[in-house]
């Protein structure tokens, strides 16, 4: 999961955003002593989470800590003594939000509760650039009977919110669970629908999140599902059966990620696999070390994260209400980190 979709419900601040350019740009050298409640990690778990894509990484340096982190080092003294914390800061403030993996109940064949389907991608909509519109697609009969259903759900505004994040889960009455992640759209740019509630007047930006959303369209059936209607986009899947269901999706380094430690980053300053120190505050503040293995479209900027929280209503719940200010240093090699440092003078 690249998670190309999945933020675009946060992206509603409605004045523009200032360029930043590669001169905005500050690197600061920090000290381990220097993050708050650093000792009091769980750096074992990271570790664990560090090595499933490290292999991946390039760089000497890189591959030298990858096949030393293999030799089961004490896994604290291993990032203090090999790595430095990165501070990179563009003058934007710092911002944390959370992605999950939804996880919706359906059936591989439809019935009168089971009536939603999961759709692949059409070959059509694969060799054209724009293809049908969202009302186009739900209203129209252009699906029917060319087997494209990957599967049925139970609730239509959930496949709407599977569409927006990308990849999920689906929970078969036998107990069973398959995976589809994104397979391709159809070409439309995204409408927030959010946005639309805002602009209606119906609430304030603030008030908006995705749980929100769901209510006020199941309180109002006939307007709210013209409110989705609303969002031209159309995203379509495909069966991920090569990752079991008990590991987290895959990120954007192609392996499964990890509740509480995967952050999906902006690659264009974070390396894809680095560690990275995450410190948030607000009602429940987080001090962890956790590893960038994922992206995301809303993804911007040296000190923009989104946290991988699970799969399921419960993950969801807590990565809807996450949305803090805070900071996130980058632990990179030690020579790296300060080949990295800005000229102070500059």
């Amino acid at each position: 999961m690249t998670g190309a979709l999945r933020a675009i419900l946060l992206m509603l601040a409605l004045s523009p955003v200032a360029p930043v350019s590669a001169a905005d740009i500050r690197n600061e050298v920090a000290d381990f002593a220097d993050l708050p409640r650093w000792p009091h990690d769980d750096h074992a778990a990271a570790l664990s989470v560090f090595l499933e894509t490290c292999p991946d990484m390039a760089g000497a340096d890189w591959q030298s800590l990858c096949a030393l982190a293999q030799t089961d080092p004490a896994p604290r003294t291993f990032f203090e003594l090999f790595f430095r914390p990165v501070l990179i800061t563009d003058g934007t403030p710092a911002l944390f939000t959370g992605y999950f993996e939804p996880e919706l109940f359906g059936a591989l064949r439809p019935d009168a509760r089971y009536r939603h389907p999961v759709y692949r991608l059409p070959p059509e909509a694969r060799n054209s650039s724009v293809w049908l519109s969202r009302r186009e697609i739900v209203t129209g009969d252009v699906m029917q009977g060319r087997g494209l259903e990957i599967a049925w759900v139970d609730d239509p505004v959930e496949l709407f919110f599977l569409q927006i994040q990308g990849s999920g889960r689906i929970r078969l009455p036998d107990g069973r669970v398959i995976r589809v992640g994104y397979a391709g759209s159809n070409g439309h740019s995204y409408r927030s629908i959010g946005v639309e509630l805002v602009r209606r007047g119906i609430y304030k930006a603030h008030q908006v999140s995705a749980q929100v959303i769901k209510n006020w369209v199941r309180r109002n059936p006939v307007a709210g599902r013209e409110l989705l209607l609303h969002n031209p986009s159309y995203v379509f899947f495909r069966r991920i059966d090569e990752v079991p269901p008990e590991r987290g999706p895959l990120g954007a380094m192609n392996r499964s990620v990890t509740p509480g430690r995967t952050v999906a980053v902006d690659p264009a300053h974070v390396p894809l696999g680095a560690p990275v120190w995450i410190e948030t505050e607000g009602h429940d503040p987080m001090h962890r070390l956790m590893v960038a293995q994922d992206t995301g479209s809303a993804i911007r900027g040296p000190q923009r994260a989104d946290i991988f929280f699970g799969a399921g209503d419960a993950a969801g719940r807590r990565a809807g209400r996450l949305r803090d200010r805070g900071r996130m240093l980058v632990l990179m090699p030690i020579q790296r980190a300060y080949a990295m440092l800005t000229d102070p003078f500059e």
